[in-house]
C-alpha cells in the first residue's frame, strides 16, 4: 500500500515541477492541452497517505443527493454524509456508528441553496457548480485540531512537495457580536509547526467560520493557502485545503466551432468565449454526477436547479461556442472516463445520462432560439435607459413560458448593457408565491367567464363547441420522454376584462380568448387547468401567456394577457407548458391509482368524495366509517407502489357512455358525462375492461375520465400520503406527494426514525446525571416537534407519533426521579446550614429551576413554617430564583412578590402564586441580591 502512495507522490511532484507558475503572465493555468496534474493522482495520493499512514478506513463518496436531509438540495460538502454522528443522531447499531478515523473523497454541488456556485461559474478560474471534496475525519475523541494540522502539514509539504514558503494558513480570529473566541488555539499549532508568523492570517466568521446549512454543524475553520505569485510582488492567495483541483478537457473546443481555450477572464475574455468553456465544462460534470446518483431535471427543488445548470450549459453551448445540436450529450462520455473509476455509478448509467442530456438538450434549443427574438424584439423598443420589462422576463422564465432561467436571461442581458427591471419581476414572483399557496387548499378563483348572455350569442351565431381534443396529442419518446403537439387555430371571438365581446384587444389588456380548437386542457374534474403561451402564426417572436383555460357551455375560454394587439380571425399556434402537463398528468394518474388502492384496502364499496390535483399538489376526499389506520395507509401506498413498479400502460379510449353500464368495478363519479365519453384503464385495454365477462375492472384501475394522464405508470416515481384529516363525520381528506417529492419524504421518514431509535438506545443505557437526562427529554420534545411537521409518510408519523409519546413519559420520568435525588442532597447540605426558620435565604448549586424549586418545597417540608429562598448562579452571570412562603405568613407576603422584588433587582423578571414563584436575572453581586431578598421577607414578617 505505502508503495502505492509513493508512486503516486512521486507522479505528482513531477507533475507539479513541469507545471508553469501559476503567476506567469505568458502563460495560463488552463490551457486547451490537458493540465499534467491529474485529478487522479492528487486523490489517490491523498487517500492512500490518510489510510497508509494515519490509519484511516475509506468511506466511498455518498450520493449528491442527501438522503433524509431537507435542509440541503444537494451534498455541498465531504463532512454531509457524517450528519448525524455531529448531531448525535447516529443509529449506535449502524456502520456509521462505529467510524473512528475515515478519509473520503466526496461528490459535491453547490447550485441552490446556502453554498450556490451557479451564478458565478466561468466569471473566474475558481467557481464550480461541481467538485469534489478530499477530507479526513476523527470521530468520538480519536484525534483533533493538532494531529489534523499536523497531517495536512505533512501530505502538503511531504507527500505532494509543495514548498513551504508558498503556504499561509488563516485561523478564526472571533465574532464579538456572536460572543465567539478568537480560535488561538489553531493559530498556535501552525506556528509550533513551523510557519512563519508573517504567514498566519486570522479572519472572522465569513472566512474563518464554517455552517452546512441555516441549521446543523458549524464550528471554526483553518485553512491552507498556496500562494500563486511565487514571492514575486504581493502574495495572490488561493485556498488548498480541503484539496479542491479542477481539470479542463479539451475535447469541448474539437466538438464546437469556437476558438480554443485561453483561461481569459473578465474584460480580457473578448465575447465570453471563455467563460462558456468554464461553464460547459462545470455544468457538464454537474449533470453527469447529479444523473448517475438519480436527480433528473425537474420542476422542483433540487431538480429544478439542474434543469436551471442544463439550459445555462445548452446557451453556452449553443450560442457561444456554436456547439451543433446533441453537443452535451457527446461530452457525457468523456466526463465518465474521467471520473468512472473514482465513481462507478457513471459507467453503470452512461446511457442513460447521455440520452436524457440530449433529450431534454432538443427540447430546450427551440425555446432558446424563440426567447433570443423575443429578447432582440424587445431590446429594439426600449429606450436607451429604459429597463427590460418584467412581463416579458416573467413569460420567458421557468416560472412563466420558455423555461429560461432568469439568472441566464440577466446574463444575457447584461451581454447587451441592459438591465432587468428587478423590482417588478420580485413583484411578480411575490404574487406567484401567493397563488401557489393558495392552491395547496384550492379555493375557486371566478377568472373571466362567459355569462349566459355571451353564451346565447354564440349558440344564436351558430358557433360550434370549443375542439379540445388536441390536448390528447401527445406521445412517448424511446427515451421516455414526452412529446406534446402544437395546435394552430383560429381567434373566433375575444372578450374584455368584464365579459363584453370584442372584436380586438390592445397591448396590456387582459383578455378571454375564444379558439375554434385548442390542445389546453380546462380545468375540470379536479385537474389544474393547463397554462402556456400563444404565438401569431407568421410571427413568433411575440408571445401571448396564457394563465389558465376555462369550460364555459362547451366553450373553451383562454385567459391572456396581450403584450400587443390581437383581432378576431388571427390565426395562432398554442404550446402548452410541457413540465406543468406533465406534472398534472403525473397526479392525475396518481389519483386513479390511489383510489383503486383505498377500494383495495377499505372494500370495493369505498366512495371518492372529490379531489383536486396540480403539479404541486394532490388532495383527495374519500368516504369513511372511521380514520385510516397506519396499517391501511402503509397498505394503500403498498399498491400504488406495485402498479408504479411495474410501470403498466395507461389505455385510454372514448366509448358510448351504453357500452360504460354495468360494469361491475367500473368506476364513476356523481356527474353528467357526455356521450361518447373518455375511459382511462390502467394495465388493461379498455375493450377487456369494459367486457362484463372478463371482470378486468374489479381487477384494476378502470374510470370515467376526461383527464389527461401518463402513457405508463412508471413516471410516478413513487407516492406518498403525507397527511390527512378529517374533514366531517365519515369523509377523510388525504394529502400525497409523488416522484421526487415522494422519494423525499420517505428518506425524511427513514432519517427521523433512526433517530426514534437512536434516542430509544440513549434512554435504555439509562443515566444518573440530571444534566444528561435533561437533555434527553429535550431531545425527545425536538423529534416529537419534527415528527409532528415533517413532509414524510403518514402512517410513519403516526407510529413514531405513538413511540415517542412513550419515550417522552419515560424521559420526563427519569428527569424527576434524578431531580428528586439531587433536590435531596442539596436539601441535606441545606439543612446543615439552616436548621430551624421562620427564614431561610441562600445559594445553592442547581442545574435548573426544575431542581431549584424541588429543593425550596423539600426545605418548607422539612422545617415546618418556614418561608424560604433560593438562587443559584449560572455560567455567563445568569441567576435562577425559586422561593415559597408558609402558609401562616401574612398576607401582605405573597411568593410572587418576594421572587419579583429580587429578581428585578437582579433586571429579570418573576411570575407564580401567593405560595411558590420562580425568575431569573443576571447579576455578578449575589450577596447584593441575598441582602435585598432578606430584607424583603424581614420587612413582611
Amino acid at each position: 500500500m505505502a508503495v502505492s502512495m509513493a508512486a503516486a507522490a512521486g507522479r505528482l511532484r513531477r507533475a507539479i515541477r513541469r507545471s508553469p507558475p501559476w503567476g506567469s503572465p505568458s502563460r495560463r493555468p488552463f490551457s486547451s492541452e490537458p493540465p499534467p496534474a491529474q485529478a487522479t493522482i492528487v486523490r489517490d495520493a491523498f487517500l492512500n497517505f490518510f489510510r497508509d499512514r494515519h490509519g484511516h478506513r475509506l468511506v466511498p463518496s455518498a450520493s449528491v443527493r442527501p438522503r433524509g436531509d431537507p435542509s440541503l438540495l444537494f451534498v455541498n460538502a465531504g463532512m454531509n454524509q457524517f450528519k448525524p454522528i455531529f448531531l448525535g443522531t447516529v443509529n449506535p447499531r449502524s456502520e456509521m456508528a462505529g467510524f473512528r478515523r475515515v478519509a473520503n473523497s466526496q461528490k459535491c454541488v453547490r447550485a441552490g441553496g446556502r453554498h450556490s456556485d451557479l451564478e458565478d461559474v466561468g466569471r473566474d478560474l475558481s467557481h464550480h457548480t461541481f467538485f469534489e471534496m478530499l477530507g479526513n475525519w476523527a470521530f468520538g475523541g480519536e484525534y483533533f485540531k493538532e494531529e489534523a494540522c499536523s497531517m495536512a502539514w505533512e501530505l502538503l509539504t511531504q507527500v505532494y512537495g509543495i514548498p513551504q514558503d508558498r503556504l499561509w494558513v488563516s485561523y478564526f480570529g472571533g465574532d464579538p457580536k456572536a460572543g465567539l473566541d478568537p480560535d488561538l488555539e489553531s493559530r498556535d499549532i501552525w506556528l509550533r509547526l513551523g510557519v512563519p508568523a508573517s504567514h498566519v492570517l486570522s479572519f472572522g466568521p465569513q472566512e474563518n467560520f464554517w455552517e452546512m446549512g441555516d441549521t446543523g454543524p458549524c464550528g471554526p475553520c483553518t485553512e491552507i493557502h498556496y500562494d500563486l505569485a511565487g514571492r514575486v510582488g504581493a502574495p495572490q492567495l488561493v485556498e488548498l485545503w480541503n484539496l479542491v483541483f479542477i481539470q479542463h478537457n479539451s475535447a469541448i473546443h474539437q466538438g464546437c466551432r469556437a476558438p480554443p481555450y485561453l483561461g481569459r477572464v473578465g474584460a480580457a475574455d473578448e465575447g465570453r468565449t471563455d467563460m462558456a468553456y468554464r461553464v460547459v465544462a462545470d455544468h457538464i460534470r454537474t449533470l453527469s454526477v447529479c444523473i448517475a446518483d438519480g436527480v433528473y431535471p425537474g420542476m422542483s427543488g433540487a431538480p429544478l436547479v439542474l434543469r436551471r445548470i442544463l439550459r445555462r450549459a445548452v446557451r453556452f453551448s449553443t450560442e457561444v461556442l456554436r456547439a451543433p445540436p446533441g453537443f452535451l450529450g457527446s461530452l457525457v462520455p468523456i466526463v465518465v472516463e474521467t471520473l468512472g473509476d473514482a465513481y462507478p455509478e457513471l459507467q453503470k448509467n452512461s446511457a442513460q445520462i447521455t440520452n436524457l442530456v440530449s433529450e431534454d438538450e432538443a427540447a430546450f434549443l427551440a425555446s432558446l432560439q424563440r426567447g433570443r427574438r423575443i429578447i432582440d424584439r424587445t431590446l429594439r423598443r426600449l429606450g436607451p435607459s429604459e429597463l427590460f420589462p418584467a412581463e416579458v422576463a416573467w413569460s420567458l422564465s421557468l416560472s412563466g413560458n420558455l423555461g429560461l432561467p432568469l439568472d441566464l436571461l440577466e446574463l444575457m442581458l447584461e451581454e447587451k448593457g441592459v438591465q432587468l427591471d428587478s423590482a417588478g419581476l420580485a413583484r411578480l414572483a411575490q404574487e406567484e408565491a401567493q397563488h401557489g399557496s393558495r392552491q395547496a387548499e384550492p379555493i375557486q378563483e371566478q377568472g373571466l367567464q362567459l355569462n349566459v348572455h355571451a353564451l346565447g350569442e354564440l349558440q344564436r351565431r351558430g358557433v360550434p363547441p370549443t375542439d379540445d381534443s388536441p390536448k390528447y396529442s401527445y406521445s412517448l419518446r424511446p427515451s421516455g420522454g414526452y412529446e406534446f403537439s402544437t395546435c394552430e387555430a383560429q381567434v373566433l371571438q375575444l372578450y374584455a376584462e368584464d365579459g363584453t365581446a370584442v372584436a380586438s384587444v390592445g397591448k396590456g389588456q387582459r383578455c378571454g380568448l375564444l379558439l375554434d380548437k385548442t390542445n389546453f386542457y380546462a380545468e375540470q374534474g379536479g385537474q389544474a387547468s393547463d397554462r402556456g403561451y400563444l404565438v401569431r402564426v407568421g410571427q413568433e417572436d411575440v408571445l401571448f401567456p396564457v394563465a389558465r383555460a376555462q369550460v364555459c357551455g362547451g366553450f373553451i375560454l383562454h385567459e391572456a394577457v396581450a403584450p400587443e394587439g390581437l383581432k378576431v380571425g388571427d390565426q395562432v399556434q398554442l404550446h402548452v407548458d410541457e413540465a406543468w402537463r406533465l406534472g398534472c398528468m403525473e397526479k392525475h394518474t396518481a389519483t386513479h391509482l390511489l383510489s383503486w388502492a383505498l377500494r383495495q384496502a377499505l372494500g370495493p364499496g369505498t366512495e371518492q368524495r372529490g379531489s383536486c390535483l396540480s403539479p404541486e399538489h394532490l388532495r383527495f376526499d374519500v368516504a369513511t366509517q372511521a380514520p385510516l389506520t397506519p396499517e391501511q395507509l402503509r397498505a394503500v401506498e403498498g399498491t400504488v407502489q406495485d402498479a408504479v413498479g411495474q410501470d403498466e400502460p395507461v389505455y385510454m379510449e372514448d366509448v358510448a357512455l351504453a357500452c360504460t353500464a354495468r360494469v361491475p368495478g367500473l368506476r364513476s363519479l356523481d356527474e353528467v358525462y357526455p356521450d361518447p365519453v373518455r375511459v382511462v384503464s390502467v394495465g388493461v385495454p379498455v375493450a377487456r375492461a369494459l367486457d362484463p365477462g372478463s371482470r378486468a375492472a374489479l381487477q384494476t384501475s378502470v374510470e370515467l375520465c376526461c383527464g389527461t394522464h401518463l402513457l405508463r405508470t412508471g413516471a410516478i416515481g413513487d407516492l406518498v400520503i403525507v397527511a390527512e384529516r378529517q374533514l366531517t363525520k365519515g369523509t377523510t381528506r388525504l394529502l400525497a406527494v409523488t416522484g421526487e417529492q415522494a422519494q423525499q419524504a420517505r428518506e425524511v421518514g427513514q432519517s427521523l426514525a433512526q433517530e426514534v431509535e437512536a434516542a430509544t438506545e440513549r434512554l435504555s443505557r439509562g443515566s444518573q446525571d440530571v444534566v444528561a437526562a435533561q437533555r434527553l427529554s429535550k431531545d425527545m420534545g425536538r423529534l416529537i416537534d419534527a415528527v409532528d411537521t415533517a413532509v414524510m409518510p403518514q402512517w410513519q408519523r403516526r407510529e413514531l407519533q405513538a413511540a415517542l409519546k412513550v419515550l417522552q413519559r419515560r424521559a420526563n420520568t427519569a428527569v424527576r426521579k434524578l431531580e428528586l435525588g439531587q433536590a435531596t442532597q442539596k436539601t441535606q447540605e441545606l439543612l446543615q446550614r439552616h436548621s430551624q426558620g421562620p427564614l431561610i435565604v441562600d445559594t445553592v448549586a442547581a442545574e435548573s429551576l426544575s431542581v431549584l424549586v424541588k429543593v425550596v418545597r423539600q426545605l418548607c417540608e422539612r422545617v415546618p413554617g418556614t418561608s424560604v429562598l433560593l438562587l443559584s448562579p449560572q455560567p455567563l452571570g445568569r441567576v435562577l430564583c425559586a422561593c415559597q412562603v408558609t402558609q401562616s405568613a401574612t398576607p401582605a407576603f405573597t411568593a410572587e412578590a418576594w421572587a419579583l422584588a429580587v429578581c428585578s433587582h437582579m433586571g429579570g423578571k418573576a411570575w407564580g402564586s401567593q405560595v411558590v414563584a420562580q425568575g431569573t436575572g443576571t447579576t455578578a453581586d449575589l450577596e447584593a441580591a441575598l441582602s435585598t431578598a432578606r430584607a424583603y421577607a424581614l420587612d413582611q414578617l
